[in-house]
């Protein structure tokens, strides 16, 4: 029994090694206590077994002990009658009797006591099971947060990134607004160029009516001179 139990320490250490490192702690702990559970029902059969054999010796040992008691009033009977020899044959079987309680009472210690060693290595079992149980739970229901949480951070993020109308249409004003300026910027360009061309019009019509002017001039001075 103390190996079963030195073999049990060094597992629920290992699996204490694991849990810091398992991605799935919730996989883990169930393999140990789909193991551990295997563990207490061949416990549990074996102290059926051991309780019964326990049973069978006690039983033997006791009616020892009802024979030896029973060869001794024999043997006092007899010696009350004057049978010497029938109590010399009782008080031998007594011997006999006594020697098997001694026997089967030894037997039934030492089976009480592995009995009682393995209800202990099975309580120790059970409060081990339900002690991890209580754990898985608790791992359970953080890896339950955690999924629920990166569900809900991938939504934000969808909804950051073009799921949430109020940044759809923030971003819409921007864009138009730049279609707005854009085209702003079209129309004072075209008003500028209208502005010089209407400038530069005026500018060679003032330029055409200088050259008139002055031709005419010519032409009456030429007529002067002739």
């Amino acid at each position: 029994m103390s190996l079963i139990k030195r073999v049990r320490d060094i597992t629920v250490a290992t699996l204490n090694e694991r849990l810091e490192k398992a991605e799935d702690p919730v996989r883990l702990i169930d393999q140990f206590l789909w193991s551990t559970r295997e563990e207490i029902i061949q416990a549990e059969r074996l102290y059926q077994q051991y309780s019964g054999h326990g049973n069978h010796l006690r039983t033997q040992w006791l009616q020892a002990e009802q024979q030896k008691d029973k060869r001794e009033q024999q043997a006092m009977t007899a010696l009350k009658a004057g049978e010497e020899q029938v109590a010399r044959m009782a008080l031998q079987e007594k011997a006999a009797h006594d020697q098997r309680a001694v026997q089967y009472k030894e037997l039934y210690e030492q089976s009480k006591q592995n009995i009682d060693e393995l209800e202990d290595h099975l309580q120790e079992l059970r409060s081990e099971y339900q002690a991890v149980y209580d754990k898985r739970e608790y791992y359970s229901a953080r890896m339950e947060s955690l999924r629920l949480q990166q569900r809900m951070n991938a939504r934000y993020n969808n909804q950051s990134s073009g799921g949430n109308p109020s940044g759809m249409f923030r971003r819409l004003d921007d864009r138009i607004s730049d279609m707005e300026l854009e085209a702003g910027s079209l129309r004072d360009l075209r008003r500028a160029g209208q502005q010089f061309m209407n400038q530069a019009n005026a500018s060679m019509n003032s330029l055409q009516s200088t050259i008139e002017q002055e031709l005419q001039q010519l032409k009456r001075k030429l007529e002067k001179e002739g």
